[in-house]
């Protein structure tokens, strides 16, 4: 039987892989915020409808979801996969930009899901969580915490309701995100004068990761596996890196902050 799925961050990385894969049999809700890739969302399958949302918009998250509702009685699963990367150093970081941070990152999933509740029933909502939602994770400070609070507020949402939440807790996916986020900090990371060698670390790391991180399929893999599960747990992690954050969130923090000290110093004096 044909599915419907929802899936937001439609258009690179983790949401257009999943859009293609889920596409091929199913009705896919595809959101996109850039219209410059509407016509190759369009042009995936004729499985697909485009919808145009902007996650740091509220007026755009309710008229997104009163679309999604005028062409369908019932979604399968819902996935919230759009998000971005606010990073700099917490003394220097603009407040309004980690708001901006959880409005797109936590906020969005939250406000777009309640609207969408009605439709889902039997359904599962699945979020792309990180592996930053361990919090181990120095100069992405925002971002850690935007993924905890989505985790935690979606594990609440599971445990009042009887809709089955599952969070996605990748590590580092080689998509563009980090390249976006470079772009997205120029302004924190240029307001960081007397912390060149903290940012050039932070610039070097993001560019390696965007190729050398971990294969897109590695995660939407899972997740199609997943969503073909009756039952499925409530968290998985995907790559060693998160396997190692998550055991490494378990120490005592001053363990953690002294071990996360002592690797960021020796992995900035060895920049040249």
């Amino acid at each position: 039987m044909k599915k419907v799925y929802v899936i937001t961050g439609a258009t690179s990385g983790i949401g257009k892989t999943l859009v293609q894969a889920f596409s091929k049999e199913n009705t896919v809700f595809a959101g996109y915020r850039n219209e410059k890739y509407l016509e190759e969302l369009k042009n995936i399958s004729e499985n697909i409808i485009p919808f145009y949302i902007d996650m740091e918009k509220k007026n755009s998250i309710s008229q997104a979801a009163a679309f999604i509702k005028s062409q369908t009685d019932k979604i399968d699963t819902l996935i919230n996969v759009a998000g971005c990367v606010v990073a700099g150093l917490m003394d220097r970081l603009d407040v309004d930009d980690i708001r901006k941070q959880f409005e797109v990152n936590t906020f969005s999933h939250l406000d777009l899901s309640q609207r969408l509740l009605p439709l889902l029933k039997d359904g599962k909502i699945i979020n792309i969580s990180s592996m930053a939602s361990f919090g181990v994770f120095p100069f992405v400070g925002p971002y850690c915490a935007s993924k905890r609070a989505l985790d935690i507020l979606f594990n609440s949402l599971s445990v009042e309701s009887n809709v089955k939440v599952v969070s996605i807790k990748p590590g580092v996916i080689a998509t563009p995100l980090w390249g976006k986020s470079v772009e997205l900090n120029k302004k924190s990371i240029e307001n960081c004068k007397e912390y060149e060698k903290q940012m050039q670390y932070l610039i070097k790391n993001a560019k390696k990761n965007e190729t050398n991180g971990l294969d897109v399929h590695k995660v939407t893999d899972l997740i199609v596996k997943i969503d073909s599960m009756n039952n499925p747990k409530s968290s998985y992690t995907v790559g060693f890196d998160a396997f190692c954050a998550n055991l490494l969130s378990k120490l005592p923090q001053d363990w953690i902050n002294k071990a996360i000290k002592f690797g960021i110093k020796a992995k900035i004096s060895s920049l040249k």
